[in-house]
């Protein structure tokens, strides 16, 4: 079967790897669509992602598709069913490491749930905490949004990490980044009735789509927030959430938030120090670092998301610009740089 390949930092080749085989536990996928994450498969592919040195790897860790095999101990998923997830965490090929594998022709699913009840949720048996949201998808949602869930799930559960969602203290929001997490930050928060949800982004085209996603204010990064978010509010910030993950944007929410107001980072940082510059911050606020889903959070998220979807509430549509097929990874990563972009989506058949 084939695979994306990151043979080495900055190069990238559909390879050939043999098809997985499943254990007793486990579901094998055909996938049909997958998403490129721009910041971890991007991070991947240059070589800075933290904490993965071992190339060649194999890419990518959101994907969607249909359960073509079950183990005899299988459970919870069918032959038939879409599923999203799935991965190639031990690449048959010793050649190759996982990138968490993904961009693969076939791809594979272990039900968390069976080897929970069995007693057999542990290292020995294969099991990885990822298994937790490798979950199936009613008939009714299209495959392209079903695979957006894997974007939609952490960022909902980032907002139950930061104590946002349901949280009545938290009504005035601004958020730094307009790309896919940014504009999911704004939707889901939009669902929720915030009082006031604005974003900072410096391409127009992603301020046009925040403002038709509902945000209540744009700005760009060289506005004077701080007298901008005064004249628009009448007050400080409640909380700021940086989808973007740099020290400027920390250092420039300091001077935005209220007295205990929080600071919301998103993503992993490929920065080994940062620097506050404390003396434009309350004297009291709270510094919060999202850099890893939360799966037991990420888990529960996909039934409320997936109501937002039947409902109408969610839409692909609004996040997928461009699509390439599989065997055109280069150029879908390519689109990934352009400011009109945002969910580049790869299909399989």
């Amino acid at each position: 079967m084939f695979s994306v390949a990151v043979t080495k930092p900055g190069k990238i080749e559909l390879v050939e790897v043999p098809k997985p085989e499943i254990g007793n536990y486990s579901v094998l996928v055909k996938n049909k669509v997958a998403t490129l994450c721009n910041s971890t498969d991007n991070k991947l592919i240059r070589g800075n992602f933290p904490g993965v040195e071992n190339y060649p790897l194999l890419l990518g860790h959101e994907t969607a598709g249909i359960v073509v095999e079950i183990g005899n101990e299988v459970k919870n998923f069918s032959i038939g069913d879409a599923v999203v997830g799935s991965l190639l965490l031990n690449p048959s090929n010793n050649k190759y490491n996982s990138g968490w594998g993904g961009f693969s022709e076939y791809t594979v699913i272990r039900d968390h749930e069976a080897m929970t009840e069995a007693g057999v949720a542990d290292k020995e048996h294969g099991w990885s905490e990822v298994n937790k949201i490798q979950l199936p998808v009613k008939e009714d949602i299209p495959i392209e949004a079903a695979v957006l869930l894997c974007t939609w799930r952490e960022v909902y559960s980032a907002l139950e990490d930061f104590n946002i969602r349901n949280n009545k203290d938290i009504n005035n929001i601004l958020i730094f980044g307009g790309g896919p997490v940014g504009l999911s930050f704004l939707k889901l928060l939009k669902l929720e009735e915030k009082n006031f949800v604005g974003l900072i982004d410096p391409h127009e085209y992603k301020r046009n789509r925040a403002i038709n996603m509902g945000a209540d204010r744009i700005y760009k990064p060289d506005d004077d927030l701080l007298i901008h978010i005064k004249n628009d509010l009448g007050f400080k910030l409640d909380a700021t959430i940086d989808a973007a993950g740099y020290e400027k944007i920390i250092n420039q929410s300091l001077s935005l938030i209220r007295m205990n107001g929080k600071i919301c980072v998103y993503g992993v940082i490929d920065k080994s120090e940062l620097k506050l510059t404390k003396e434009l911050a309350p004297y009291n606020f709270n510094l919060l670092f999202h850099q890893w889903p939360t799966r037991e959070l990420e888990s529960a998220a996909h039934n409320p998301l997936i109501k937002l979807i039947q409902k109408g509430s969610l839409k692909h549509e609004n996040f997928i610009t461009a699509e390439f097929p599989i065997n055109e990874i280069n150029n879908a990563i390519k689109a990934t740089k352009k400011n009109n972009n945002l969910k580049i989506l790869l299909r399989f058949d």
